[in-house]
């Protein structure tokens, strides 16, 4: 790997630590922070209407709010994807502006459902996606791929709180299980604009999906990496992934698909 994933692994795991000692802070305080901690239960979802609710009956829980890492290109740290002309599209595969490379890898549809944290559907909202390509690499900062845009894009969910993207599936890199980034904005227009987000968080991505995808021509890297980690050891899935795990379907040969639906304070 290179010296980028490095100190990206570095960052991420400083950003951590002080958020969950603040947490834990917090929590001796007696407070409670429904958008950054994961529920320490597993529940049972079931969809009634166009309201997602637990077991009981409650909406599901917030999202766990999660570091960026160093490579959000939202302009926080330098480069900014989400003001250039192109940014707003479903299929994430290639660069756009000056470029039109393609990304390689199997293919991967990411279907989202936000929600506020009634269970409605937050019509509307806009998400910005992102992530690394097959060998670990991130657009616009790491060296192989500086010059590229492409794995990077923005979509507005629908009414019923559903939005799409096509990419292709994510390498892993050293230190990391594999993810997808992600940063909830509540309208396209704030998002486009670099504006103020509601939450940052991370997909989760199944094992066996992985180990499957992994074992196709371009990822080999990533079978070492990979079993070099694991979902308890991960910096920031270890404290547990019940809101963030993808529901996959699919196969290597036609593509996969990654299903999250999740709420966030509205």
């Amino acid at each position: 790997m290179t010296d980028n994933h490095d100190r990206g692994l570095q960052f991420d795991l400083a950003t951590l630590i002080g958020r969950r000692r603040a947490l834990t802070l917090l929590g001796g305080a007696g407070l409670t922070l429904v958008a950054c901690a994961p529920s320490t239960t597993t529940a049972t979802s079931t969809t009634t209407g166009s309201t997602t609710t637990t077991a009981d009956g409650t909406p599901l829980d917030t999202i766990p709010a999660e570091t960026a890492g160093p490579y959000p290109g939202d302009g926080s740290n330098g480069p900014n994807a989400l003001t250039q002309s192109g940014i707003v599209r479903s299929d994430i595969r290639s660069s756009f502006g000056s470029s039109s490379r393609t990304a390689e890898g199997v293919r991967l549809t990411i279907d989202l459902t936000v929600q506020n944290d009634d269970g409605k559907p937050f019509a509307g909202a806009a998400i910005y996606l992102w992530h690394c390509d097959i060998n670990g690499d991130y657009s616009m900062y790491s060296d192989r791929v500086k010059n590229e845009n492409f794995l990077r894009g923005v979509q507005e969910a629908d009414a019923s709180g559903k939005l799409t993207f096509v990419s292709v599936f994510p390498g892993a890199y050293a230190g990391r299980w594999p993810h997808i980034h992600f940063e909830v904005y509540p309208s396209l227009a704030e998002a486009t604009r670099a504006g103020n987000k509601i939450t940052t968080s991370q997909l989760a991505l199944p094992e066996t999906t992985c180990k499957e995808v992994y074992g196709t021509a371009g990822y080999t890297q990533s079978v070492q990496n990979m079993s070099r980690t694991s979902l308890k050891q991960d910096m920031v899935f270890r404290d547990g992934v019940d809101h963030q795990m993808a529901t996959m379907s699919g196969d290597v040969q036609s593509g996969y698909t990654a299903s999250l639906t999740f709420a966030v304070q509205g």
